[in-house]
C-alpha cells in the first residue's frame, strides 16, 4: 500500500494513465504530431523550432521514468528540433527509453526499432570546430541527416552522429559511438563503432 491506499500495481497503472495524458498534452502544446496510439510513460522534454516538424507514429512508446524500464534512465526522453525546416520522425512501434534526439536537419527513425536507455542521436555538431566561428550561427556548423531503418536495435548509451544511415535489422552495441553508416543486419560496437559481425535476416 501507499499514501493513496492503493496496491502497488494499481498505483503504477494510475501513474501511467496520468503521465500519458499530461505528456500528450505537453507534446501537442509544442506542436508535435503524435498518434493517438502512442504511449507516454513519464513526461518527455520537448522543444520544437517554428516551421519544423516532430512526428510520433502509431504504437510508439516513450519511457521517461526509471520505474518503467529495467535499466532506469538518466533523464526523460528529449525531443528537439533546432531550426526551421528540421524534421524528427519516429516510426510505428518504436520504443525509446530516456533518449536524446536533436535535429537541425533531419532524423528519421524507422518502424519497430528499440532504443536502449539514454541513447543520443544528433544530426549536428552544435558548434563549429574553429573557435572564431562558434558564435556566427548555423552556416559554420556541420549538419547532415540521420536515417535509421526498420527493426534496428540500439543499445544503452550509444551515440549516433551526423550523416549516419543505419540499415534495416542492424544492431548497435551499448556505448558505441557511430560515426559512419551501418549496413543492414550488421552488428557494430566500440568507439568508433566497427562491424563485429553480420547476422542473417531472422537470426538471433
Amino acid at each position: 500500500m501507499n499514501w493513496l491506499g492503493l496496491p502497488a500495481r494499481a498505483e503504477d497503472k494510475l501513474a501511467q494513465v496520468v503521465t500519458d495524458a499530461l505528456g500528450r498534452r505537453r507534446l501537442r502544446h509544442a506542436g508535435v504530431e503524435v498518434s493517438t496510439r502512442a504511449r507516454l510513460m513519464g513526461l518527455p522534454i520537448v522543444s520544437r523550432c517554428d516551421d519544423s516538424r516532430i512526428m510520433i507514429g502509431d504504437d510508439v512508446v516513450l519511457c521517461s521514468h526509471s520505474r518503467w524500464t529495467a535499466l532506469g534512465v538518466a533523464h526523460p526522453v528529449v525531443l528537439r528540433t533546432l531550426r526551421a525546416g528540421a524534421l524528427l520522425a519516429i516510426g510505428r512501434g518504436t520504443g525509446i527509453s530516456g533518449g536524446s534526439f536533436c535535429a537541425a536537419v533531419s532524423i528519421r527513425i524507422g518502424e519497430r526499432c528499440l532504443l536502449g536507455a539514454d541513447v543520443l542521436i544528433a544530426d549536428t555538431d552544435f558548434h563549429a570546430l574553429d573557435p572564431a566561428c562558434r558564435e556566427t550561427g548555423w552556416d559554420d556548423i556541420a549538419c547532415a541527416p540521420i536515417d535509421i531503418g526498420d527493426d534496428v536495435f540500439i543499445g544503452a548509451r550509444a551515440v549516433i552522429l551526423k550523416g549516419v544511415r543505419i540499415g534495416d535489422g542492424a544492431v548497435v552495441g551499448a556505448g558505441a559511438v557511430v560515426t559512419r553508416s551501418v549496413p543492414a543486419h550488421a552488428v557494430v560496437a566500440g568507439n568508433p563503432a566497427a562491424i563485429v559481425r553480420s547476422r542473417e535476416r531472422g537470426t538471433p
